[in-house]
């Protein structure tokens, strides 16, 4: 079992940036490929970016450009940049593959 704490959400203006962090409770990193999720309200959780084991980051067509994913000291990262209100969501972070052990995610919004 993982245990995967997600921080750094917040209010922020269109156009704004935002970095959000994932804490693991153990190094998998090296193990498993990381990617970062967001579920929007009323909808499912979708997936928006990964980044494998060997380093290489793929990216949802919807934040592509916008977005980038990182690992730095052990914790996972994700910048966002010219945020839309559509990129309104809780993003949470996991495993690439075989997902499970959700956390509770950290609450972006952006808004006028």
């Amino acid at each position: 079992q993982v245990q995967f704490v997600e921080s750094g959400g917040g209010l922020v203006q269109p156009g704004g940036s935002l970095r959000i962090s994932c804490a693991v409770s153990e190094d998998i990193f090296r193990i498993y490929g990381m990617a970062w999720y967001r579920q929007a309200p009323g909808m499912q959780r979708e997936w928006v970016a990964r980044i494998l084991s060997g380093g290489s980051e793929i990216y949802a067509d919807s934040v592509k450009g916008r977005f980038a994913i990182s690992i730095d000291n052990g914790k996972l990262y994700l910048q966002m940049n010219s945020l839309k209100p559509e990129d309104t969501a809780v993003y949470y972070c996991n495993r690439d593959r075989n997902v499970r052990d959700w956390g509770q995610g950290t609450q972006v919004t952006v808004s006028s």
